[in-house]
């Protein structure tokens, strides 16, 4: 991994992290990895952040095999093993019952529970106490744009969350990570992305909302979405807390 390709990332992860209080002494972390530019990111990141952060802790892999047919995860095998972190491949069926049995018309928010209840439980059985997801700076506003517009509501994730039902916490380092400088790490890092699979990838809300904010962004000369991510950090939606001007996230 070169690291000066890694450097920027580094910076917000490790802001994120020291913010939110996101590592503890010891803490196993498993980093729920789609495939993507975004998971294999933090993946990099995580892993890398071991050889000078102060506290102790170990790195895991998870991936949930879906059940797409063709589907091959011999290069993030590969890719894990050079960065020397253990990978678990969960397999499901979960594809099938999605769109062979059920043949769910807007499939994203069951498969989105499906997929959660497995990692939760993949990431119990490797003995991690914590579970890392790719979530980043844009996914924040994406999120918040899609309650509002969608549900009615106010809210997006947070950065960190505790199920106490599964005793698992959920951190999310990359929220302070632009998904410009993600793109442009991947452009520069042979990571293994792999194209997704899903017939519903491209055609969701979600993709809706990324070209509206886009859109918004340019109308308004930039800057619109870094007001709304520090709109969101000083409301303390959801979770979310202004901790100073360390909240200041560059876009």
């Amino acid at each position: 991994m070169a690291v000066e390709n890694i450097r920027r990332i580094l910076s917000y992860v490790r802001r994120a992290v020291d913010d939110y209080g996101m590592i503890e002494e010891g803490d196993k972390i498993a980093v729920g990895v789609s495939g993507g530019k975004d998971s294999l990111t933090l993946l990099a990141a995580m892993q890398e952040m071991r050889l000078f952060y102060p506290i102790s802790y170990e790195v895991y892999a998870v991936v949930i095999d879906m059940g797409f047919e063709g589907a091959d995860f011999s290069a993030i095998q590969a890719f894990c093993d050079k960065l020397g972190v253990p990978l678990k491949i969960v397999k499901t069926n979960i594809s099938h019952i999605i769109f062979d049995v059920r043949k769910e018309k807007n499939p994203c928010s069951l498969c989105a529970r499906m997929r959660r209840g497995t990692l939760h439980d993949a990431v119990l059985e490797l003995g991690c106490n914590k579970l890392a997801l790719g979530h980043h700076y844009d996914d924040v506003l994406e999120t918040f744009m899609l309650n509002l517009f969608h549900e009615g509501r106010l809210g997006t994730f947070s950065p960190v969350t505790y199920l106490d039902r599964k005793g698992l916490t959920m951190i999310r380092p990359l929220i302070y990570a632009p998904e410009k400088d993600i793109r442009y790490f991947v452009s520069k890092t042979p990571l293994p992305v792999m194209k997704s699979p899903c017939p519903a990838d491209g055609a969701t809300k979600r993709e809706e909302m990324k070209v509206f904010l886009k859109k918004l962004e340019y109308e308004h000369h930039n800057g619109l979405k870094h007001r709304m991510f520090k709109a969101i950090c000083k409301s303390g939606i959801d979770g979310w807390k202004e901790t100073g001007d360390n909240q200041k996230t560059q876009d």
